[in-house]
């Protein structure tokens, strides 16, 4: 057998199984998705997800958990379709302040519970929010109940380092970003359009 001849069996039994496979997924549903990890990409990944659902003509919110205190390009992105609330102080090594840091959680997840409750909506982006759960500035039971609870259509999308093991669980997507070589070692600062 050649190579060709080889490749062509191969792709004609993954295409095969592929179509089966796509076949049997007839179901649709809101979907919670977390991005975790050391690795650079958790929100950027999560904002690609964002373009597309506006692009679909869906309601969007963002909710920015910590990065409040800087200012970050992806939020001068202006649509009708979405609102867009930062919540936080900074990075938590430079607000210094639990007590602030845990109001400002607070006050944040008033907002997600606003949108929770609004049946037009249809993505949910709560950046950094494994943050402010690891950190344990929410309890995390609320947290997990409330996003148990959800609409049937909502995607909610959770990103931030170190995601708790009950929010993985409840998941239906999740991806963990690996660091394997980052600029910031090197002695490079943060790029704008590349992190900020």
């Amino acid at each position: 057998m050649t190579d060709a001849t080889k490749h062509e069996a191969e792709m004609k039994a993954l295409q095969k199984e592929m179509r089966g496979k796509m076949a049997a997924a007839r179901r649709r549903k809101g979907l919670i998705i977390v991005h975790t990890g050391d690795g650079k990409g958790k929100t950027s990944a999560a904002l690609g997800m964002l373009l597309r659902s506006l692009g679909h003509g869906f309601k969007c919110a963002v909710v920015q958990f910590v990065k409040g205190g800087r200012g970050t390009a992806e939020s001068l992105l202006k649509s009708p379709l979405l609102q867009w609330d930062k919540v936080g102080q900074g990075f938590t090594w430079d607000t210094q302040s639990r007590e602030k840091d845990s109001k400002c959680a607070r006050d944040g997840w008033s907002l997600v519970q606003r949108h929770l409750a609004d049946p037009e909506l249809k993505f949910l982006l709560l950046d950094e929010l494994n943050i402010v759960l690891s950190y344990e500035y929410l309890p995390a039971t609320e947290v997990i109940e409330s996003l148990r609870d959800k609409r049937d259509d909502l995607h909610v999308v959770v990103t931030g380092r170190g995601a708790l093991p009950a929010l993985i669980d409840l998941a239906d997507l999740v991806t963990e970003m690996k660091e394997i070589k980052h600029p910031f070692k090197q002695g490079i600062r943060a790029q704008p359009g590349i992190e900020f």
